[in-house]
């Protein structure tokens, strides 16, 4: 199955379509770097801070990878949206209707693994998960400040 495109949902968040960027995705570790680099395009498009792009390109990716390596879904949905003039916000949907909370954790300095939501921890100005009323699973989140 090829990525494909689709319409921005009607988020209360997201109300103006030239100011969101969704994409459906099926859930491979390939998709990651589908999601980051369409991400990329859009944000270019905006004219985002070099730095802001970096950010959320290194959340997008964490986000997009917890939903393909740790949900049961088919299917992930990834979308950003600028919430308001200095606010970006960007969404990971996954399918996994178990309702499994995400802890906030610090891996060991051995671990290998387990560093993706303690990165989103520390570069989003906020982020959180809640029930997605577009998938029924999971919709984990993160905010970034776009400028001073």
């Amino acid at each position: 199955m090829s990525p494909h495109t689709t319409p921005s949902p009607q988020l209360p968040d997201f109300a103006r379509p030239e100011r969101t960027h969704w994409i459906e995705l099926p859930a491979h570790r390939s998709s990651v770097r589908v999601a980051r680099h369409s991400m990329n395009a859009r944000m270019a498009a905006w004219h985002l801070p070099s730095e802001v792009s970096a950010d959320a390109e290194l959340l997008m990716s964490e986000l997009a990878a917890n939903a393909v390596c740790h949900t049961p879904s088919r299917q992930i949905l990834c979308g950003m949206g600028l919430v308001t003039d200095h606010r970006l916000r960007l969404e990971v949907h996954d399918h996994d209707y178990a309702g499994a909370s995400l802890s906030r954790c610090r891996p060991g300095p051995d671990d290998e693994s387990g560093r993706g939501l303690f990165l989103v921890q520390e570069i989003a100005h906020t982020w959180g998960v809640d029930r997605s009323r577009l998938t029924g699973g999971n919709a984990v989140w993160a905010t970034l400040i776009t400028s001073a």
